[in-house]
């Protein structure tokens, strides 16, 4: 039953809707340096309604995320305000008094940090977090009253068994259910604005979904207006109704989402629709006909994507001849863990799992976290034992390899990890990065592994005089390019690319993406593709694996994948694909 209280709030909620809440005029924000201020926001104007969602896309660096955190003064380091306003319900946050503006952050205005794990303390309780925001933003009083509002802030935030949730640590809880408990803490006390900064980049698009539906539920309910930062223009196209785009400090282009995904004006707006990875696999998919191989026009697609078709056909002809160079066959993980004392428990990450590549093709395995898809990744670079089942690399089985054949076989099949931050020593120049590989398997000279070195770089589009340097010097896609080049080092026969442009940006993951298709094209490379993103898959496979609970559960061509997915797990996938239905031309 609705109270008098909730009808009157609802009703002027409607009344308020669409009335400017938070204005950001001439805004400028600089970082201060030995030589003064350098600036990143350079006169930002963007206007936000009662009850509006408005998101600010960009590539790292941008100044996206400075733009918001300055609204609730929590930049970081040297950063200040330089000049500029910022209005929020009528009182301008640059000259307000610190504990004024103190009192309004997390009351009225909530925010919701990008990482779960780095935002949330490993050594407190769930239920203590929760608790503390409540108290410090004064929503409850009293132990019980406060308690109380905790589990109800949990249970709002989607979170079954709330008040048994409140004993747990973060390490206990799963990526998407640490970023329900920040999504519960910034909507706590019910607040008029709620800034959201890339608050999924991390998840898998089923829970995405999920999640970013249950945030607009709430924020629906709440009457709550959002500034969403993000790099998925998916999300932006289906999730804001106004979008900003930022280029170097500045806004290029703001408007209506649909009318700038649909027809972007400025040059950078249409590098980012282009690269794209949601966008671009939908504008595919709606545009040609999967059986369709030649009469592609760039008048269809546009240039790039006309491209990128062709060569998949082109892959996938080729594919249809040639010989399987990876084979699995039934093969299966079994963990024991342990539950204290004595006892230990089952359970089987991967569960009889076949399929073959084909030599110099892509096979892409796709699933949420946890379906065992990068335990099979971890099998094939034998760095588990297999349980059962086979893994035959070019007709040789690597289940039993030790010693020097084991050692030979990691010549042939290298890795490229995920987190482009964590998978280079910070200690090693990027020349002794690139070059350890060799060191390691004692090919070459010193002066023959530097020509190498220098050859790599240049494969992987880098200039020769990256080899000095070190990974703290280098942005996330040049990191990656460091990576691939390290993989490339032995001149291997597979690479297997765990979530490998996950991290990235869409116009760095695109780089990436087209190198490693060049590559590929170049060396005769193998890919084991591993990732959540079916966006993704649709531009780099020739096949694909759908996998869930261990399980392979659907096996075909990209194409058929994508035009007739026969389980309605797959159909899910796809459906939560950021941008899915969006209109290209609406």
């Amino acid at each position: 039953m609705t109270t008098t209280t909730e009808t009157s709030t609802t009703t002027n909620f409607e009344a308020q809707k669409g009335k400017p809440l938070l204005e950001i005029k001439g805004l400028n924000i600089g970082f201060k340096t030995q030589n003064g201020y350098v600036e990143a926001v350079r006169g930002v104007d963007l206007s936000l309604g009662q009850g509006e969602t408005l998101a600010i896309v960009g590539e790292s660096g941008s100044g996206k995320s400075t733009t918001a955190t300055s609204i609730i003064d929590l930049l970081p380091g040297t950063g200040k305000v330089t000049s500029g306003e910022i209005w929020f319900d009528g009182k301008n946050l640059v000259t307000l008094p610190k504990a004024e503006l103190s009192d309004i952050r997390g009351r009225e205005i909530g925010y919701v940090p990008q990482d779960p794990m780095s935002n949330l303390d490993p050594v407190l309780s769930i239920g203590w977090q929760v608790e503390e925001t409540i108290r410090a933003n004064r929503v409850a009083t009293g132990r019980k009253e406060v308690r109380a509002h905790a589990i109800q802030v949990l249970k709002d935030a989607g979170l079954s068994d709330a008040d048994k949730r409140l004993k747990q640590y973060p390490h206990q809880f799963s990526g998407g259910m640490r970023q329900r408990v920040l999504i519960g803490i910034g909507l706590s006390s019910r607040p008029k604005l709620l800034i959201a900064d890339e608050p999924t980049s991390a998840l898998d698009v089923t829970v995405q979904r999920r999640i970013l539906d249950h945030l607009e539920t709430l924020t629906r309910d709440y009457g709550t207006s959002v500034l969403f930062i993000t790099h998925d223009l998916g999300l932006a196209a289906e999730r804001a109704e106004k979008l900003v785009v930022m280029y170097k400090g500045r806004v290029v282009e703001s408007g209506p989402s649909q009318e700038i995904l649909a027809n972007p004006q400025h040059p950078y707006t249409q590098r980012l629709v282009a690269a794209a990875p949601s966008l671009a696999s939908r504008r595919i998919q709606s545009q040609i006909s999967p059986s369709v191989t030649h009469g592609v026009t760039v008048s269809d697609v546009g240039s790039d994507d006309a491209l990128r078709i062709e060569q998949a056909h082109e892959r996938e002809a080729a594919a249809s001849k040639a010989k399987d160079f990876i084979k699995v066959e039934n093969l299966t993980k079994v963990y024991n863990i342990r539950q204290g004392g004595f006892k230990s428990l089952e359970l089987k990450a991967v569960d009889d799992v076949s399929f073959e590549i084909p030599r110099g093709t892509t096979m892409a395995l796709v699933g949420e976290s946890g379906s065992g898809k990068s335990t099979v990744a971890k099998l094939v670079l034998q760095l588990e034992s297999i349980t059962s089942g086979t893994v035959a690399v070019d007709g040789q089985s690597i289940g039993a390899l030790k010693g020097r054949e084991l050692f030979d076989f990691r010549r042939r099949v290298q890795p490229v990890f995920q987190d482009p931050y964590g998978s280079l020593d910070p200690m090693y120049s990027v020349g002794n990065t690139i070059a350890e590989p060799l060191t390691t398997h004692n090919i070459g000279d010193r002066a023959s592994r530097q020509a190498r070195v220098r050859e790599l770089l240049e494969q992987v589009s880098l200039p020769v005089s990256t080899i000095n340097r070190y990974p703290n010097e280098l942005s996330g896609g040049q990191r990656q390019r460091i990576a691939v080049a390290r993989a490339l080092a032995l001149k291997p026969d597979v690479i297997v690319l765990d979530e490998a442009v996950s991290a990235l940006d869409v116009l760095v993951q695109g780089q990436i993406l087209n190198l490693l298709t060049d590559l590929q094209s170049e060396l005769g490379l193998t890919y084991l593709f591993i990732t959540h993103d079916l966006a993704v898959v649709r531009l780099v496979a020739d096949n694909v694996c759908v996998m869930q609970k261990g399980k392979v559960v659907e096996r075909a061509t990209t194409d058929e994948v994508f035009s007739n997915p026969e389980q309605a797990y797959t159909r899910d996938l796809l459906e939560a694909i950021p941008g899915a239905n969006f209109q290209f031309g609406a």
